[in-house]
């Protein structure tokens, strides 16, 4: 990955709808004992009596303001929808016939998959190797994900350049776990799997026996493309998967796949060199390209082109998408409201001119100034974790420091928004808008490569609620979404906001130094610039999280993986002591402030309050399962009490005694930072 996972991937509205309380005791289960299940005794109220909408797979502090962050959002797209004679080009225009073109639902419905017959038809005329790799390349610049991604990134050795990129890719299922694991789970999922891929070619119009037979060739091909995948957690390590290759060498790798007609599909003439993840795959893909029958190829395009398309497309498809990857993965029990699908895909769209309409209304400059001054202060805590960490030497500490004051702090939007004029919405076709707004943005992104870095440019759009660092970058950006409650309010008492933005802005400062991104120095480079010893000192610490978090079972018998899910179990026990480090400074010498109770709780307390309340959630089975076999994060509750068990301050602040569950033994405690 680019940079660690967000803490979030869901949007939320502004603090000018919020009406509740920065932290509501209401949402209490004061029965549980602090010292037993801290997120229990914080939540437990709030999780009893809270079911999940039937549309949702997760429900919690995120989704219930992400509802009213779209409708905010869906009233900035019916305005833009209205406004006649707005300039070709303009955020108003893009974003009005956008919204317009997929609330059309007449249209949509007349026109089934007639928009995508150009390209099926191109699919089924295919008639040898060559042509397959054109047509690999041309979906691949339309946003089909086939065979390995093609991109344009920094080169993570030389962050002044960007470079050509390629990665393995190519399949439908969430990851490639699914394809060769012999778990009941994973072989049911395989049987949906085909009998999904054999009704949305059914709707395409295929018989079903005809269907069922191709479905299973589909499955057949993307398990070879799985056996030359590299794991998730293989994934992480950043040396691995760099892996600069000149073109000659790429050629070469690819073998019988033909990697000039592959960018004669992209657009693009050729690539002087580029940076490989997994070699391998690429080879596996050369040798696939010619060992597979061209119909097996052709109808694993077809299935991905449908698959990329089908939720701009009438009902059938719609529904039959959400039947497998909402239902089935996910336990989802409706599909969402049209609106909100449209907004949503907005945002991901043409995120920075619906973003750009969302800030100028939405974003108070005041909210700035004070997420400035506490990202200050919590990078003097920072530093002061590092001065004073004993198994850090001097030369190390030094390098350490160099990089925490180069962070550049990205807040709310940015300085210079993306330029959309050659972006071609419409109020026609709504898939079509979505197949050119992907392939705007493939030749936005590869036009890049050996230009100057931009470095003003931002990696997710505004509205959305997330944070994150970029180790390329050496960058932390918090976008406007998440800069409300309960993360963030101007009315909050410091105590509230220090535990939950300020935990979000040291877990991104203590993504620079995980165990990924500690890899990258100062100016983003993939340099190591620890001593032998201290890079020892680091990973033996780093040990002990991966076994505190492969102990917890979650959901029949399923556990954890403390190695993908390390670099954010680092950062959330990091931005834990670093944001309450801040806190201390915030509260000074002033006893009576440290005394003062709100809700019956001094400071200290809600600090932690203020923490748990952010990750309250439920969720479904279904996607409990999928989460802990591909997201980087732990659940939600071991996001709470995972960290604080380790944390001495906390069981000081809430008297609990040695040995009881939120306790963890002196010996067994994670001591990074």
């Amino acid at each position: 990955m680019r940079f660690p996972l967000p803490l979030a991937l869901l949007a939320l509205g502004v603090s000018a709808v919020w009406a509740g309380p920065a932290f509501d005791p209401a949402n209490m289960d004061t029965k549980t004992p602090p010292e037993k299940d801290f997120f229990r005794y914080v939540n437990g109220a709030w999780i009893d009596k809270t079911p999940i909408p039937p549309e949702y797979n997760i429900w919690g502090a995120f989704t219930e303001l992400q509802d009213r962050n779209l409708a905010n959002l869906r009233e900035l797209a019916e305005a833009a929808a209205k406004q006649q004679g707005a300039a070709k080009g303009s955020i108003q225009q893009l974003v009005g016939d956008f919204y317009a073109s997929g609330m059309d639902e007449a249209r949509i419905e007349k026109d089934g998959a007639t928009p995508l017959a150009a390209d099926l038809k191109a699919i089924d005329d295919l008639k040898d190797g060559k042509q397959l790799a054109t047509a690999i390349g041309r979906l691949r610049a339309l946003g089909v994900e086939v065979g390995f991604l093609f991109y344009a990134d920094q080169d993570a050795r030389d962050t002044t350049r960007v470079v050509a990129q390629l990665e393995q890719g190519g399949l439908g299922l969430p990851d490639r776990d699914y394809y060769v694991k012999d778990d009941e789970d994973s072989k049911k999922q395989r049987d949906r799997y085909v009998d999904h891929v054999a009704k949305m070619l059914t709707l395409l119009g295929d018989k079903p026996d005809v269907a069922d037979g191709r479905a299973k060739r589909v499955l057949a091909l993307e398990t070879e493309l799985a056996k030359a995948s590299m794991t998730r957690v293989e994934r992480r390590d950043p040396v691995k998967t760099y892996n600069k290759m000149t073109g000659a060498e790429i050629r070469a790798a690819l073998g019988d796949f033909s990697f000039d007609a592959y960018l004669t599909g992209t657009g693009l003439k050729d690539v002087a060199s580029a940076v490989v993840a997994q070699p391998e795959f690429l080879k596996a893909m050369g040798r696939l390209s010619k060992a597979v029958p061209l119909d097996d190829w052709k109808q694993y395009l077809r299935w991905h082109l449908v698959h990329a398309a089908a939720p701009a497309l009438s009902s059938a498809f719609v529904n039959e998408d959400f039947a497998f990857y909402g239902k089935a993965l996910t336990g989802a029990k409706e599909l969402k409201p049209r609106w909100k699908r449209i907004v949503t895909k907005s945002t991901e769209q043409i995120g920075e001119a619906i973003g750009q309409m969302y800030t100028d209304k939405y974003f108070p400059p005041a909210a700035k100034t004070r997420m400035l001054d506490l990202v200050a202060n919590l990078r003097t805590a920072m530093a002061a974790r590092i001065f004073k960490t004993e198994w850090m030497s001097e030369p190390t500490k030094m390098e350490a420091i160099k990089k925490l004051l180069s962070f550049t702090v990205k807040i709310g939007y940015p300085d210079k928004w993306r330029d959309y004029s050659k972006l071609n919405i419409d109020r026609g076709s709504f898939v079509q808008n979505v197949l050119r707004a992907n392939r705007f943005e493939f030749e936005r992104t590869m036009a890049k490569i050996d230009r100057p870095v931009d470095r003003t440019e931002w990696l997710i759009s505004p509205p959305i609620v997330n944070a994150y660092y970029n180790p390329l970058m050496n960058e932390i950006v918090f976008p406007a979404g998440i800069l409300q409650p309960p993360f963030f309010s101007m009315e909050a008492d410091d105590a509230i906001n220090y535990g939950a933005i300020g935990m979000v802005i040291g877990h991104e400062i203590t993504h620079g130094f995980d165990d990924q991104g500690r890899q990258y120095d100062a100016v983003g480079n993939l340099r190591d610039w620890w001593t032998k010893e201290d890079g020892a000192a680091y990973d033996a610490r780093a040990k002990l999280i991966i076994e505190q978090f492969n102990s917890y079972v979650v959901i029949d018998g399923m556990k954890v993986n403390g190695e993908l899910t390390q670099g954010e179990n680092i950062a959330d026990l990091g931005g834990l002591k670093v944001a309450w480090d801040a806190f201390q400074l915030a509260l000074g010498r002033d006893a009576a402030a440290r005394e003062k109770k709100i809700d019956g709780f001094t400071p200290e307390q809600r600090f932690f309050l203020g923490y748990a309340q952010v990750w309250r959630q439920n969720v479904r089975p279904e996607t409990v399962k999928l989460r802990l076999k591909t997201d980087p994060h732990s659940p939600g509750y071991l996001r709470v009490n995972g960290p604080l068990s380790n944390l001495p301050e906390f069981a000081r602040t809430f008297n609990c005694p040695p040995g009881s569950p939120m306790v963890r033994p002196a010996d067994q405690q994670v001591k990074i930072w």
